[in-house]
């Protein structure tokens, strides 16, 4: 019983709910593109480039942001990156000009939507729990899904009975004035600073004292050399290339090019955010009962099989089905991968490794949103788009089975 009221519970729901608001207002971007095409007179290509950008931005941030989370810990990077995500959002209800919509969302909003990442999450549940890390892992990315359940619909909801600069306001003041200060006033670093123990105790490995040094003799090098590194990067790239640049980008255009009905459509995505949420949820607790390895070999298979069916969403039916089996393994990849990263460099500087796994599957992201509608543009359909897919997740799936099976006796997860 005691495990329930535990401060490290506390921990995870603030985590999770910076997450769910920063996260859930970059998930709202596709609400914004009509009223900002009318508002400054931009094409569809041009408000993409500040996706693109944005997602570029992003990425690139991300070794860097690991770095910062392991200098002055996650508390104050995920504090401040929402604060910046705040003014930022906020700001752009006074810009005149398309260049100043692309400073203030494509860079400043970016880079603190990568600072409010799951880089400094994980470094947060890996400090808070030697037990349960895959369940906790499991809820802080169950953000992502619940920000997109949320704050997207809410988005549009807003634009429409008010106006877009409106709507941007109501969500700057909601993270300036409500997350913010949860953030900044609750969250801590380590369980020491509470005087407490990890759930699950003091890992025997290692000791919260001896971090820093083993940090600051940590080299990027040291892990270039090492094929789990690799093996881990690049399906995970894949993982963002059909997940957040394929699916979350032309779904929807892809629907209404098959004639699916516009309420079919909407079904179709509410449900896949819905699913995805529950598979994040199961994937977390699996991870902690299974072997993550196999774990992410089964997911990758599923998600090619999955693209398949969508060779037949003329049919709603099949559309719906589709977004049922790709949502159980849209983000639950993340779980398992993050837990590997935290067994293979357990010695090392998580938080850097952490970065570069999100730069590589955000660089994957920008690649999934481009490269799909440049095929289109060639050959008039998705079809050679969702067969390279297909490819690159069996190939994915190859690599992580070359990954070395990690025993969970050498450390209690």
């Amino acid at each position: 019983m005691m495990l329930r009221f535990h401060y490290a519970w506390v921990i995870l729901f603030v985590t999770f709910l910076s997450l769910l608001a920063v996260q859930g207002v970059r998930l709202s971007f596709g609400a914004f593109v009509e009223p900002w095409e009318r508002e400054f007179s931009m094409d569809r290509g041009t408000v993409s480039l500040i996706s693109t950008l944005s997602f570029i931005v992003y990425g690139l941030s991300q070794p860097f942001i690991g770095r910062l989370v392991d200098k002055f810990g996650p508390r104050i990077i995920l504090s401040v990156s929402t604060f910046l995500v705040a003014v930022s959002i906020l700001l752009t209800a006074f810009v005149h000009h398309p260049w100043q919509l692309f400073i203030l969302y494509a860079i400043f909003v970016s880079l603190g939507v990568g600072g409010a990442s799951n880089v400094a999450a994980t470094v947060v549940v890996t400090n808070w729990f030697n037990e349960r890390r895959g369940f906790a892992l499991g809820i802080v990315e169950a953000g992502f899904g619940a920000g997109q359940m949320l704050l997207v619909p809410g988005s549009l909801l807003l634009i429409q009975w008010l106006n877009w600069k409106a709507t941007v306001i109501i969500l700057g003041c909601f993270l300036m004035i409500v997350v913010f200060p949860i953030v900044l006033l609750i969250l801590r670093n380590h369980p020491n600073e509470k005087g407490m123990l990890p759930i699950g105790g003091m890992d025997q490995e290692e000791s919260t004292t001896e971090q820093p040094s083993k940090f600051n003799d940590f080299s990027i090098w040291d892990a270039f050399r090492k094929k789990q590194f690799w093996f881990l990067i690049l399906p995970f790239s894949v993982c963002g290339f059909t997940t957040t640049g394929l699916m979350d980008t032309h779904l929807i255009p892809y629907a209404q090019l098959c004639g699916v009905p516009t309420s079919a459509t909407s079904a179709a995505v509410t449900i896949l955010a819905a699913f995805n949420i529950v598979g994040i949820l199961f994937s977390g607790v699996l991870a902690d009962r299974w072997s993550s390895r196999k774990m992410l070999i089964c997911l990758y298979v599923i998600r090619a099989l999955s693209l398949f069916i969508l060779f037949y969403s003329y049919n709603p039916l099949l559309l719906i089905i589709f977004a049922i089996v790709f949502g159980l393994v849209d983000f639950s990849t993340v779980a398992p991968t993050q837990l590997l990263v935290t067994q293979y460099f357990k010695q090392h500087s998580v938080g850097f490794i952490i970065g570069w796994l999100s730069f590589s599957h955000q660089i994957g992201s920008a690649l999934g949103a481009y490269v799909p509608g440049l095929l289109y543009s060639y050959h008039g359909n998705y079809n050679v788009a969702f067969y390279f897919s297909i490819i690159i997740l069996v190939i994915s799936a190859i690599l992580t089975f070359f990954l070395p099976e990690f025993s969970k006796e050498k450390v209690t997860i």
